[in-house]
């Protein structure tokens, strides 16, 4: 089974650098995956569902996608546990005046599926039917992974951003955490949500990727893009109504890219026995360009608190483990 969405990209869905905006593209990736996840939950008789996005791996950003090309968004279940869908989606562009195409994106997503009598109870998902063996227990080592992965973000989930809507940047020194902090607040609306009344991933993770974005350009001022982003955990479901606050910060510096951990918190104000909770959280990776689209050098980042070091040397490990798992990759591939 797979599903595929086509579209052209429309000046609107630009950035300032004038390519398609990341969370267009984020935006995109998650409808395809929403889409053949819920169809092939309900291809049974059982009760009617809808796929909830959980969580997305590690994404990166390839290569850019212009204005004008035509996006293509494939998407196939290669994994099901009992209550679980995995996804794996490309995306290529292609450019109608010369035919040329090129991949640009690559993500990993999961789904939970939701009864549609009661969003509060997950069904079971109809397993698929595997070419080898070897498929299947690769993609339940998969599966174990991103459960723990989402266990130990869970419980370090405690973090609070305050919300820094207006703050006087003329008395905080340029290239800090708190001279770039930045957050957004939404009211979801009915055009946001699934038919459950719940946001779509998809509305949040480009929320999410504009935050980080601000954030991202106030450190360099200079053209900034999505590089990647590393795993999306959505923690629990964000209701119709609900007022969220997207709040980013910058973690990590290095030469040439920078980290920006993003939170979303939801206040459902209209259900008030409920206080406010951490509904999504997740690390962005940009670059700074210049005019011409050429990378920059990045400032580097200038820690204050115990706290904001502690953060620096984490984002540090975690860009020290990318990095030495991509050139892995170039060398397997280079013995192929």
């Amino acid at each position: 089974m797979a599903q595929q969405l086509i579209r052209i990209m429309r000046p609107d869905d630009a950035n300032f650098a004038g390519n398609v905006h990341g969370g267009i593209i984020l935006k995109m990736i998650e409808e395809a995956g929403a889409i053949i996840s819920t169809r092939h939950c309900n291809s049974q008789d059982g009760e009617p569902c809808v796929a909830a996005l959980a969580r997305v791996e590690r994404t990166d950003f390839l290569s850019p996608v212009c204005i004008g090309e035509v996006a293509n968004v494939s998407a196939e279940i290669t994994y099901t546990s009992r209550h679980s869908v995995e996804v794996q989606v490309n995306v290529m562009s292609e450019n109608i005046l010369t035919g040329a195409k090129k991949v640009t994106n690559k993500a990993t997503l999961w789904y939970v599926p939701l009864s549609l009598k009661n969003v509060n109870k997950v069904v079971e998902v109809p397993p698929i039917q595997y070419a080898r063996k070897e498929q299947e227990e690769e993609g339940k080592k998969r599966y174990e992974e991103q459960k723990l992965d989402r266990l130990e973000t869970k419980q370090r989930n405690g973090d609070v951003i305050f919300p820094i809507i207006n703050p006087d940047r003329q008395t905080k020194e340029p290239h800090t955490v708190g001279y770039s902090q930045s957050s957004l607040i939404h009211l979801v609306g009915p055009s946001d949500c699934t038919l459950l009344g719940f946001v779509h991933g998809g509305v949040t993770m480009k929320l999410m990727d504009e935050v980080a974005g601000i954030v991202a350009a106030r450190h360099c001022k200079t053209n900034i893009v999505t590089a990647s982003v590393d795993a999306i955990n959505f923690h629990e479901k964000i209701k119709k109504g609900s007022v969220i606050t997207i709040s980013g910060r910058m973690t990590f510096t290095s030469n040439k890219s920078m980290e920006i951990e993003v939170f979303v918190d939801a206040d459902p104000f209209v259900d008030e026995a409920r206080e406010r909770y951490r509904a999504v959280s997740a690390f962005f990776t940009y670059v700074s360009l210049s005019k011409e689209g050429k990378p920059l050098p990045v400032p580097q980042l200038l820690t204050e608190t115990e706290d904001e070091k502690r953060r620096f040397e984490e984002g540090k490990g975690r860009y020290l483990q990318t990095k030495a798992k991509r050139q892995a990759q170039l060398q397997q591939a280079a013995l192929q």
